[in-house]
């Protein structure tokens, strides 16, 4: 049975996927997730992207990823979120930037890096 971890992790992966990479461009081989899609209404994009990244930072914060790991991802959607709002060159922006791919990346080698430092003995 799998951990609480795994499954969170697990379900990162899957959101991280369908917001930043579920399809391929016919004729190329970029892929673009719903993230730039959604963005494209205003109002609901930015609002739903907000959604994202709040459960990504809940389950970051449930597994002990450092502070700074935490406002590295906020970080990551504030640019996401000013440079996507960028007419056109936003646009193209959201589809290779994938906001959410890194996070989940940051959050996997912060949880690897806490899993090998040294417990201390009180």
């Amino acid at each position: 049975m799998p951990s609480p971890l795994e499954n969170d992790l697990k379900r990162l992966d899957h959101i991280a996927t369908f917001m930043d990479s579920a399809f391929r461009i016919p004729g190329t081989q970029v892929r673009i997730g719903w993230d730039p899609l959604i963005g494209l209404i205003p109002g609901i994009g930015d609002t739903f992207s907000l959604l994202v990244l709040f459960y990504f930072l809940a389950v970051g914060w449930r597994h002990g990823v450092a502070k700074r790991v935490l406002l590295l991802m906020v970080g990551r959607h504030l640019m996401d979120a000013l440079l996507g709002s960028v007419p056109v060159a936003g646009d193209l922006f959201d589809v290779f930037y994938r906001a959410n791919e890194k996070n989940l990346h940051s959050i996997r080698e912060a949880l690897a890096q806490k899993a090998e430092s040294p417990k201390l003995v009180s």
